[in-house]
């Protein structure tokens, strides 16, 4: 980092101090009133603005998380994506101990937030944010808080997000490979916005992975991200992801596809309205997916005029209804298979205008799981466990597609 913050605030959403930290001596608790007032003089919303300000020599970094904001203020010239990483990882933090960040888990719990604020940075620089190997030696328990004389290993050690000897009778590991289809087609069928994202994990031991091309075919990802356990430069060399890993769920890597993925599964819904009283709503949904997958839970949210009363449905699949403006189609979608077909009929008890203003139609949006399956083709090629102490691990992978932001407009 080129240089180190003077002070972390935190505010509500008026711009009030909850708390801060000064950790240089330069600045003042005035300069979150001019951060503040810097802000505003934006206009907007605040969530809206470039999270990096300049004011009369100082430069205030920040993120909004619900109705607090944190903010970083220097006189230095620090790495901006640093801070406002370190700033995500804060929030993390906090959720870690108070299950939410709020301006009121803030208040209840200052003692705490003071303690973890001197651990996680010293100097101005930021030192340590696992906040599993936080929560070893900074304890809650009813809002008192307990210093364990000696930090763990982890503090101090060149492995910091792994605590030492971690044991389970039952030792697994658990690779998913998930990835996320966010799309939006317009009402043409045009697609608008296609990209797929992410692989995950959840392991309790010492492993190695590699995965990156299929059967000869190389896999063209963008974005690529890895979890600091990660050796990069083994990653550089031979494109093996080794890594000692933290104890529980957490994200090994991700990535995005950025090359068009056309609709897994494609939904085609009309609107007619027979009268000011009457509506009808024709719904197709097929599968467009590999032969031998099956999408599971599948939900076609419609959207539904917000007086229509509950409608008179013939469809294939089974249906719930809900209160709410949207009516959920939920069922299993097999390949290859003849159209699902569902109408559905409703009234409109409401009155209105002769020459009714347009109405704006929400998208249809679609939910589901197809397990065993991934739109990049990516595989796994093996699973290694080095286990130095010797008891027995069993490695398991798995793959599974879900969908994202997948939207489809109305014709």
């Amino acid at each position: 980092m080129a240089g180190a913050v003077s002070a972390l605030f935190l505010l509500d959403i008026k711009g009030r101090v909850l708390l801060w930290r000064d950790y240089r001596g330069d600045v003042t608790a005035v300069q979150a009133e001019r951060f503040f007032t810097k802000l505003i003089e934006k206009e907007g919303d605040p969530e809206s603005q470039d999270p990096v300000l300049y004011d009369n020599g100082v430069t205030y970094m920040f993120i909004q998380h619900n109705n607090v904001f944190l903010m970083t203020a220097s006189r230095q010239n620090c790495n901006a994506a640093s801070i406002l990483l370190f700033l995500h990882r804060v929030v993390e933090v906090f959720k870690h101990y108070f299950e939410e960040l709020e301006e009121e888990s803030l208040r209840d719990n200052f003692v705490v937030v003071y303690e973890l604020l001197d651990e996680i940075i010293d100097f101005g620089y930021p030192q340590f944010t696992e906040a599993k190997i936080l929560s070893e030696f900074i304890k809650t328990d009813a809002y008192r808080m307990e210093v364990t004389q000696r930090p763990p290993m982890a503090v101090t050690n060149a492995v910091s997000w792994r605590s030492e000897g971690v044991r389970y009778k039952k030792n697994e590991v658990f690779l998913d490979v998930v990835e996320s289809v966010n799309m939006l087609v317009n009402s043409n069928g045009q697609i608008i916005r296609s990209d797929v994202c992410k692989l995950g994990l959840n392991d309790r031991v010492l492993l190695e992975a590699q995965g990156r091309t299929t059967k000869g075919k190389a896999i063209d990802l963008d974005d690529i991200k890895f979890h600091q356990c990660v050796r990069l430069a083994r990653f550089e060399n031979d494109r093996t992801i080794s890594f000692i890993p933290p104890d529980g769920s957490f994200d090994l890597m991700t990535y995005r596809l950025s090359t068009q993925v056309n609709p897994l599964i494609w939904v085609e819904a009309q609107v007619e309205r027979h009268s000011r009283s009457r509506i009808e709503l024709t719904v197709k949904a097929r599968s467009q997916f590999k032969e031998r997958s099956t999408a599971t839970n599948v939900e076609i949210q419609l959207p539904l005029p917000p007086d229509a009363t509950n409608p008179n449905v013939r469809t294939s699949m089974a249906l719930l209804l809900t209160p709410r403006r949207a009516m959920p189609w939920s069922g299993r979608l097999s390949p290859f298979l003849v159209e699902y077909m569902l109408r559905a009929e409703s009234t409109l008890p409401s009155i209105t205008a002769e020459e009714a203003i347009p109405e704006k139609k929400a998208p249809i949006r679609v939910k589901f799981e197809i397990p065993y399956f991934t739109v990049s083709g990516i595989q796994v090629r093996y699973l290694k466990i080095i286990e130095k102490s010797g008891y027995q691990a069993l490695p398991w992978v798995r793959y599974i597609t879900m969908a994202g932001e997948y939207e489809l407009r109305l014709i």
